[in-house]
């Protein structure tokens, strides 16, 4: 499996907008479905591939991939080691590829979080070692 994150597109190819059948003809079955009932009668179905640190989010009437959750250390961004990086390097890497506005956070449990709004994508380290990213459309 391709582990290259595309900002606002999705990992490899695994794009946003694929319905959950289309992903799991590429992936395989997943380790866990999920089914997570919203406000407004809306539900998001999510798919769980835990060897691959990866969770999908499908959203919708007829649901499709609008969010990806990755805490896979082979992944890359922007054709770099993301998961080797601490907070400063990736902020770089971000603003080395015109994502500049950021917002940092401290969660309440106790990870720290660095939003790019631009991009939709939240990167949770902590004490200064990535856990994951989320990102989506």
């Amino acid at each position: 499996m391709e582990l290259n994150i595309q900002i606002k597109k999705g990992l490899g190819n695994i794009l946003f907008g694929m319905p959950v059948e289309e992903v799991v003809s590429l992936l395989g079955e997943p380790t866990q479905v999920e089914s997570i009932d919203n406000a407004a009668d809306e539900s998001t179905t999510v798919l769980h591939y835990e060897n691959e640190g990866l969770s999908l989010f499908f959203e919708g009437e007829n649901p499709t991939l609008q969010c990806i959750d990755l805490s896979n250390i082979d992944a890359t961004l922007f054709g770099a080691e993301i998961f080797d990086m601490n907070e400063s390097e990736i902020v770089k890497l971000m603003v080395d590829h015109d994502y500049t506005e950021q917002d940092i956070d401290n969660e309440d449990w106790g990870e720290r979080r660095i939003t790019f709004n631009e991009g939709n994508i939240d990167f949770y380290l902590d004490q200064n070692e990535l856990l994951s990213i989320i990102w989506g459309i």
